[in-house]
């Protein structure tokens, strides 16, 4: 799955490649964890 991340405030967001916002996570690690959830 293609998407951004964005570090803001001391956690990040995930974006679609539409601008979407997805959800936000503590660490980038975690969000690819949670991405990796979404793509299965």
């Amino acid at each position: 799955m293609s998407c951004r991340i964005i570090y803001t405030g001391g956690h990040v967001e995930v974006f679609d490649l539409q601008g979407n916002f997805m959800f936000s996570a503590d660490t980038e690690s975690e969000a690819v964890r949670e991405l990796g959830e979404w793509a299965a």
